[in-house]
């Protein structure tokens, strides 16, 4: 809608444009106007103005009376429906042969008199804020952890397979299997753990999920008196904790994980001792250039992916018709994040964790 003061300048503008020589239908294509337009506001004596606003406008004959509107809001507020939405409340009326509004004027009145919110007992939706990010620029800096469950030859028992991994390096540094989720039996692991790797500075972040043996006292006093920061995903967002995810799926779907249920914890025990010597001193880890998780955790990929570079260099120099283009790039993969602020950007480095 273009108010009189904006069109008594358009017309000025074609005026002058037409009088300079120039056809009105490019003149007013220029201001984005039909030519029909232009003609309208000019016919006459001066520039009519936009009669929209002040035209009057039949009153709609299905408008709801102000006495139906107050009875819509009696009806809601009323003991029998104040805790059912109007989905739950017109098909009430309906099977008590009452029909005062239609679903929709029901939820418009109801946001009009600013109680269109959830009824009963119903908490609002709460947001939580996403975890904190940070970045692994070395082994032993932020550390990521999970449970998972190993079937057992009985029904509906399994086995809790405890697992910790170091997402810069993607090594595995600590696990244990146990017949129950404890905060006992996590806090044990990652003292260990730090041992093992001779966590001694402040600092290191350990990244979990919301479960209990996560959140346990006795897991939190063990993390404060080792100096470790604790790290915890958004309730239900499995994303929040993409490296211990991904690779419980590396391991549940690699050829040798075992076709038939665990029939002793021993027999669990022997199998992921295995798998975690498999994982970290011979698979090559498509996330971290196709080098081992052991080797990136000591510091010696660097010297392997040196040494293949070279292998290409020698191979482009004896057939350099084979090669188009440059060789593969064999540097060392860089940062780690953990739950970066652009989650789709960074989202290609974790999508092929499992391969």
């Amino acid at each position: 809608m273009i108010n009189a003061p904006d069109r008594r300048r358009a017309v000025e503008l074609i005026e002058e444009a037409v009088d300079a020589g120039a056809p009105a239908l490019k003149a007013c294509k220029e201001l984005e106007i039909s030519l029909r337009t232009y003609k309208r506001w000019t016919d006459g004596d001066g520039i009519k103005a936009d009669g929209r606003p002040d035209a009057k406008r039949p009153e709609p004959v299905n408008k709801l009376t102000p006495e139906e509107q107050h009875r819509i809001l009696e009806t809601c507020n009323d003991e029998e429906y104040q805790s059912l939405p109007p989905s739950q409340i017109v098909p009430a009326l309906a099977d008590k042969d009452i029909y005062i509004a239609s679903e929709s004027s029901f939820y418009r009145i109801l946001k009009e008199a600013d109680q269109l919110h959830r009824r009963g007992r119903a908490q609002p939706p709460r947001k939580v804020r996403k975890p904190e990010a940070y970045e692994a620029t070395a082994p032993n800096q932020v550390w990521s952890w999970d449970i998972t469950f190993l079937a057992t030859t009985i029904t509906g028992m399994f086995y809790r397979l405890y697992l910790v991994m170091d997402i810069y390096s993607r090594k595995i540094v600590g696990w244990e299997i146990h017949e129950n989720e404890t905060a006992d039996h996590a806090s044990l692991l990652i003292r260990k753990a730090c041992l093992a790797e001779g966590i001694g500075e402040q600092g290191l972040v350990l990244h979990s999920d919301n479960g209990s043996p996560m959140k346990g006292a006795t897991m939190l006093a063990t993390l404060q008196r080792l100096g470790v920061v604790p790290s915890f995903s958004r309730p239900s967002v499995s994303n929040d904790n993409p490296y211990s995810e991904s690779l419980f799926g590396t391991m549940k779907y690699t050829p040798a994980f075992p076709s038939k249920p665990f029939e002793s914890l021993d027999a669990a025990r022997d199998w992921v001792y295995d798998f975690v010597h498999w994982y970290n001193e011979e698979h090559r880890h498509s996330g971290i250039q196709f080098v081992t998780p052991a080797q990136r955790h000591s510091g010696s990929e660097r010297s392997i992916l040196v040494n293949r570079e070279a292998v290409y260099q020698a191979a482009k120099h004896r057939n350099p018709e084979r090669w188009s283009r440059g060789i593969r790039n064999w540097a060392p993969a860089g940062e780690v994040c953990l739950n970066p602020e652009n989650q789709d950007a960074e989202g290609a480095g974790i999508k092929d964790e499992a391969a």
